[in-house]
């Protein structure tokens, strides 16, 4: 599988380990960086890799900060991309099973190396489940509001 990582200062160093832990599970894996402990915008590192996961360049991705939340802020931005920001094994599956997630956000600050390793192996192992779930992720890149078609409990 081709996968793009990216981090920003806070979270290079677990990016550079999963990248290797990747790399050495058989995957290509595109490192969009950064590479070192000086202070970037996490955002920039998002776009990045959100666009190599948009244009195909990419099969998934893996977006780090210190927290994950903003890194999965930036990526979410491209229309293309669905990225959850994940902190053990069955959210990371369940993001791909439910909403066929192409990307996985996890805080350098908040997750371990093994458990960031198991959630990238929940992640990358599930299949999405498609059926009623395709027609609810067709949704978040194509939003239409219809009143109409709302539900509401009165």
């Amino acid at each position: 599988m081709r996968i793009a990582i990216a981090s920003d200062h806070a979270a290079f160093e677990l990016k550079d380990l999963l990248a290797a832990w990747l790399r050495d599970a058989g995957h290509a894996v595109e490192d969009f960086g950064t590479h070192g402990p000086d202070s970037v915008d996490y955002p920039d590192y998002g776009y990045r890799l959100a666009e190599a996961v948009a244009s195909g360049r990419a099969d998934r991705g893996v977006a780090l900060c210190g927290s994950g939340i903003g890194i999965s802020i930036s990526v979410n931005r491209n229309p293309a991309c669905r990225c959850a920001l994940v902190s053990e094994p069955l959210s990371a599956s369940l993001a791909r099973q439910h909403n066929d997630a192409n990307v996985i956000a996890m805080g350098a600050r908040l997750t371990g190396i093994d458990m960031a390793k198991a959630c990238l192996d929940a992640f990358l192992a599930t299949d999405f489940a498609g059926d009623r779930h395709a027609r609810r992720v067709d949704k978040l890149s194509n939003p239409r509001l219809d009143p109409a078609q709302l539900e509401t409990s009165r």
